[in-house]
């Protein structure tokens, strides 16, 4: 009986429209951790459902990420366990994974069941089994729902459920990661008096010690990023030229260097009209604020200390997708008025 559960909650999931999915987030932001809502947000950027299921209904997917130029490594099947590590509710992981198997175990789907409630109802489960407050479950909770529709529950089932960052690093409360993240550099006793040469951290991974670079006030996070020597970067990440955000033409053409802003968003400049379009046609947001939580980085510039976090893969799938979105409007609409004939 539990398999057919399984397999009517997985059911339940991929009948989600992106529209449901999109709901759901904005459903759910009010009561996740202040910790944990920038970087839930980012997440669902950096795994769009929209791009997963135009690959998975594709004939030739290798010939479409070609096309739409994509590198790196998008897929979650890949990374069930370890793509929500800069997620502060990824300590909880394993009481989660826990929880949404119950959860499809015990399946009903109920008509006129909506998405936020079942993942509300699951991270309530995952809080009592941690003893922790729901807010830092019910981010990482609804990554846990869109992961088994991405990756496939055969495949979310099978794999170890761990936490991937170190004890060390698992210790810190959230208001220890807040106040890190709020913190600027020191300039020194006579710091007031500095103007072009101030310099601040930025924090690329904050379960990492030493992951952090300088940057001049006012410059560009890629070119700040440039400067670090302190590893091989090209063998880590094949796109990383320099640095260890991936960066090719520093102009806003190429979408590589598309990065998340966990803490500090105030303290980058806004969007121009140049990043603002690009970034939609690249399809990493779609929003008019002036300060969002992905950005690219060849064109923002810190006039602080921030902390980003730096996808694994990078595309250009925006356009793509509103031109096919509105071709199939038009084939849907020639289509009515034929029936209506």
């Amino acid at each position: 009986m539990s398999i057919e559960n399984e397999k009517a909650f997985e059911e339940f999931l991929n009948q989600q429209q992106d529209e449901a999915w999109a709901s759901a987030l904005t459903n759910l932001l009010p009561s996740i951790h202040e910790v944990d809502r920038n970087a839930t947000k980012i997440w669902f950027a950096f795994y769009p459902v929209s791009l997963w299921r135009a690959l998975k209904l594709s004939p030739d997917a290798e010939s479409l990420m070609k096309r739409l130029l994509m590198q790196g490594d998008f897929y979650l099947k890949d990374q069930i366990d370890s793509s929500h590590r800069f997620l502060y509710g990824h300590r909880y992981w394993p009481e989660v994974k826990r929880a949404v198997l119950e959860h499809a175990a015990n399946f009903t789907d109920a008509p006129g069941a909506l998405l936020a409630g079942q993942i509300k109802m699951v991270a309530g489960d995952a809080a009592k089994r941690a003893g922790a407050p729901e807010s830092l479950l019910s981010g990482i909770t609804a990554v846990a729902f869109m992961t088994v529709l991405q990756a496939g529950f055969d495949a979310f089932k099978s794999s170890q459920g761990t936490v991937q960052i170190d004890r060390k690093h698992a210790k810190k409360s959230p208001e220890q990661i807040l106040a890190e993240r709020a913190k600027d550099d020191s300039q020194g006793l006579f710091g007031f008096l500095k103007t072009v040469d101030k310099e601040w951290t930025v924090t690329y991974n904050e379960n990492e010690a030493g992951a952090r670079f300088k940057l001049i006030s006012g410059e560009e996070l890629a070119s700040a990023a440039a400067r670090d020597r302190s590893r091989d970067w090209r063998s880590l990440d094949a796109r990383c030229v320099e640095g260890p955000i991936p960066v090719e033409c520093r102009a806003a053409s190429c979408g590589t260097c598309w990065v998340g802003v966990l803490g500090g968003a105030e303290k980058l400049s806004p969007v121009g009209r140049l990043e603002g379009r690009r970034i939609k046609e690249f399809g990493y947001i779609n929003t008019d604020e002036p300060k969002p939580v992905i950005r690219l980085a060849c064109m923002a510039q810190a006039s602080g200390a921030v902390s980003i976090v730096i996808p694994l893969w990078n595309a250009q799938f925006g356009k793509y997708l509103n031109e096919k979105n509105e071709g199939e409007g038009l084939e849907a609409e020639a289509t009515e008025q034929e029936v209506s004939n």
